[in-house]
């Protein structure tokens, strides 16, 4: 990167699109993105900020020799709506991309077509498409190609235009899978209007802020754009724990926000996870596997499926198990990963 900074798209001075970055030990992956953020084309070059939560790899320092401005924080303070809030203070540009550190912007356009809708005052935030990386394992790969960011025809998620009250009562009077899908949001990869997070900054959450700013934004009488010309590459391999962690607090989070609840009942576990197991299971047989891989992944799917079903079940119940018990209320914070957290203390604002 040091050969290229005379050239990079990363200035602090930038006017163009600003980028914040939680960071934690990103790796070699994190040091791909920003040269993937330095050969960005958009007007006006790239302002980056990385908030670093104590990496021992050398993330910070790589950052800051890309020219991004670091600002360190304990990992105790680290919070998925009030981090990417500290982040955006710190910046200037009317236009603020929110990535994560593993989230790599394929193309030199990336920027620009992420920041394209916004040419419409009616758009507050934006999305990005996002694929699986090559390596990713089949059956997470087959779960993102049916997600909402995997999309290939923009759209704009918008309630009542312009009128909060009767976006309010449109809202209410939705199922919750039309409350959740119109208010689809993942930052991930995204971005918003400054003017529109200074009157709506994201929520301080543990999980979910980017869908729960969106409701607010709707709600507010706003609107959020899918930008499928805007991709990035990202995805995790799988891993049974930590997979029925992130979909228990995902459905917690959709039942407390939208009042969705996809799987309602034991029976409905049980049920779904064999329907699940047929749909892995013909996955599997339509790829160009190995035949010893097909059948470890074969094995894996069956208790992967009842996994999924079992943790939506759990999660989105957790609300009211949490009030009756000490041991669900154990339970709910191990799941979504509770800690004590300090007070943080506040930016030195240089964008407000």
């Amino acid at each position: 990167m040091g050969g290229r900074r005379s050239t990079s798209a990363i200035d602090p001075y930038a006017t163009g699109v600003a980028v914040v970055i939680p960071t934690r030990n990103g790796g070699a992956r994190f040091r791909e993105v920003l040269e993937a953020l330095a050969i960005q084309d958009v007007e006006g070059g790239v302002e980056l900020v990385v908030i670093d939560s104590a990496s021992t790899d050398g993330t910070a320092a790589a950052a800051e020799a890309a020219g991004a401005r670091v600002e360190r924080i304990d990992p105790r303070d680290f919070d998925h709506g009030t981090t990417r809030n500290r982040g955006i203070s710190l910046t200037c540009a009317p236009i603020v991309a929110l990535l994560t550190q593993d989230a790599l912007p394929m193309g030199p356009s990336y920027l620009r077509h992420l920041a394209a809708p916004f040419s419409s005052s009616r758009v507050d935030g934006v999305y990005a498409r996002q694929f699986p990386r090559p390596d990713c394992d089949p059956l997470l790969a087959e779960r993102l190609r049916r997600w909402s960011a995997s999309r290939t025809a923009p759209e704009l998620q918008v309630l009542v235009p312009g009128d909060p009250v009767r976006s309010r009562a449109l809202f209410s009077a939705l199922p919750p899978i039309e409350r959740y899908l119109c208010c689809a949001f993942d930052d991930v990869a995204s971005a918003i209007r400054r003017s529109t997070w200074k009157r709506i900054p994201l929520p301080a959450r543990r999980f979910g802020e980017d869908v729960a700013w969106a409701r607010e934004v709707l709600l507010a009488g706003g609107s959020v754009a899918f930008e499928p010309a805007a991709c990035v590459e990202h995805s995790h391999r799988i891993r049974l724990r930590r997979e029925f962690q992130r979909i228990y607090a995902d459905h917690r989070n959709l039942y407390e926000l939208f009042g969705l609840r996809n799987v309602p009942s034991w029976a409905a576990v049980w049920a779904g996870g064999k329907l699940q197991c047929g749909v892995y299971r013909d996955l599997l047989a339509s790829q160009r596997l190995p035949g010893r891989e097909r059948l470890g992944w074969r094995a894996y799917s069956i208790p992967y499926a009842f996994l999924e079903t079992a943790a939506q079940f759990l999660g989105a119940r957790s609300l009211w198990k949490a009030e009756e018990s000490r041991f669900w209320r154990w339970f709910d914070s191990r799941m979504r990963g509770e800690r004590p957290r300090r007070a943080m203390p506040p930016p030195s604002s240089k964008g407000g």
